[in-house]
């Protein structure tokens, strides 16, 4: 430890020798060097940086009643997208006119070099929290000149250019939203009616095929069977009608007033089968009103049918009395022949009625088995068109639920546009207006001149070092015992005379005092850089 401490004091000793030898190789690059610095500080001119911050606001109305169509819309992207637009060529060359920018250097710059040069002097910073994933929340704008009011009017118009941007893009997007939903719901509208005339001609097509319909065309066919039913039976009484009538129209013809059987004679008398006929007709309209009203169809042709018996009856009985009463008379009289003949024809023309009725209750039925045929048939096409129709349908209801998504889509897209166009979405506030700069950004004076201090201090050590390795001159006993193995046998001090040292007095005044002006030249002109700065 003794041993380093005394080199280090031999070292720390020869270099202030030697700091103090050459001193002047180092107070004059320092100084001149500094005073460059400090007098090119001075001759640059001043920038002056204005600044404002615009916060990225929400939207106001709340999402969960209108979802903004640039609900995905990255904020970063949206701001690099705005920057493009924004710091255009166009636009820029604008605001270069607009506040006749760059005056001395617009004569012999291209309009590309001057855009680029409003480039350079324009600085966009994103205002995040975290890692690059954050949410942007806020931005700042500034702007640089020479002029702090130009450079606070500048920064304003460009704030208010990324605010319009950020309105117009948005509401751009918004509406080219609604327009392309808006298009592809026409073509859903044209392809639902398309699919629904594909749907209406098919059920006009086959209809009563349909499967809505089968319950209603089993109701129909089963009223037709028991239709069916019915007019079998009213053909098979209208059948035994004839019959009864046929053969009462034959006792007629047959019927004289000598024929007329003898009491106990086995053989039917007309007037008892009208008798008969009459009584079966009224047991049968007993039953039937047993079952339904006296206005049911079959009550009333019954009834019809029992005036008609009754009146036959009447005449019948009428020609019996009048054959057993005039026996002795003549064969037959002109009013008993009358009555007879008037019996016969009606009875004929209940026949003929029976036969219009037979006719029509076969029609009937035939009329009827066709439509159960057509009916069944239907029924039995109805799991065909069932699964026909299900492929129409299909494809129906995917083109209605795509139309009815686009519906509501498109009213949604409407909505949001209606938001942005009345600023209710996301937008840039301005949260801290374009600042009036007091004091310039740049250059930073201070820092020039320390540095051209401190330059010059290095190139005032660098010239020392290089003097003294050039210097092999000899000065005391030590450097003389490191180049001779000898020892030193004489020393002669250096004799001076009163001159010379009076001369030499007077030399070290003076550069004491050149020194020391030149420090305090320097500090001078450092502080008074500071000052400005």
């Amino acid at each position: 430890m003794p041993e380093q401490d005394e080199h280090f004091d031999v070292t720390l000793d020869r270099v202030l020798r030697v700091a103090i030898r050459r001193r002047w190789w180092l107070l004059v690059p320092a100084f001149v060097v500094a005073m460059g610095a400090c007098v090119t500080a001075m001759l640059l001119p001043n920038r002056y940086q204005s600044e404002a911050t615009i916060f990225v606001e929400h939207q106001r109305v709340p999402e969960r009643y209108v979802t903004p169509n640039t609900s995905t819309f990255d904020v970063r992207e949206a701001l690099l997208l705005m920057t493009e637009a924004v710091l255009s060529r166009t636009r820029l060359l604008q605001i270069i006119d607009e506040f006749d920018l760059f005056p001395k250097v617009r004569k012999r710059l291209a309009p590309e070099e001057l855009v680029e040069l409003m480039r350079r002097n324009i600085a966009i910073a994103p205002i995040g929290k975290g890692s690059e994933n954050t949410t942007l929340n806020a931005f700042k704008i500034s702007f640089t000149s020479a002029d702090p009011h130009l450079a606070q009017a500048v920064t304003s118009r460009l704030t208010t250019l990324f605010i319009e941007e950020n309105l117009r893009s948005r509401e751009e997007l918004s509406t080219g939203t609604t327009n392309f939903l808006g298009d592809q719901l026409e073509g859903a509208a044209a392809d639902l009616k398309r699919q629904g005339s594909r749907v209406r001609d098919f059920k006009m097509r086959y209809l009563g095929e349909l499967p809505e319909q089968q319950q209603g065309n089993l109701e129909i066919l089963t009223g037709l069977h028991m239709q069916l039913q019915n007019t079998m039976t009213a053909l098979g009484r209208a059948r035994e009608q004839q019959v009864y009538l046929e053969s009462l129209l034959s006792q007629y013809q047959d019927l004289t007033p000598t024929a007329a059987p003898a009491p106990g004679t086995a053989g039917a008398s007309p007037t008892e089968t009208i008798r008969a006929e009459l009584t079966r007709l009224k047991d049968q309209r007993a039953d039937l009103l047993a079952r339904y009203t006296d206005r049911y169809p079959d009550v009333v042709k019954l009834d019809e049918q029992i005036k008609q018996s009754e009146v036959l009856l009447a005449a019948a009985t009428k020609a019996a009395d009048g054959a057993n009463g005039e026996a002795v008379k003549k064969k037959s009289s002109s009013p008993e022949s009358t009555a007879r003949d008037a019996t016969i024809a009606q009875v004929k023309s209940q026949l003929e009625a029976n036969r219009l009725e037979i006719q029509n209750a076969m029609a009937d039925q035939r009329q009827t088995e066709s439509q159960i045929a057509d009916y069944q048939r239907r029924l039995n096409m109805t799991p065909v068109r069932e699964q026909e129709l299900a492929e129409i349908l299909r494809g129906y209801n995917l083109s209605k639920q795509n139309y009815d998504d686009l519906l509501s889509k498109k009213t949604q897209s409407e909505l949001a546009t209606s938001l942005e166009r009345h600023q209710q979405g996301q937008q840039f506030r301005i949260i801290d207006p374009p600042s009036l700069p007091m004091k310039p950004s740049n250059p930073d004076h201070v820092q020039i001149s320390l540095s051209g201090l401190v330059a010059g201090i290095a190139v005032g050590v660098a010239l020392v070092f290089l003097t003294e390795v050039r210097d092999h001159s000899l000065r005391d006993e030590k450097e003389l015992s490191r180049f001779f193995a000898f020892p030193l046998m004489v020393g002669l001090p250096m004799l001076l005379s009163k001159i010379e040292e009076r001369r030499r007095s007077r030399a070290g005044v003076v550069e004491w005092f050149v020194g020391v002006t030149l420090c305090l030249l320097v500090c001078a002109t450092e502080f008074y850089v500071y000052r400005r700065g």
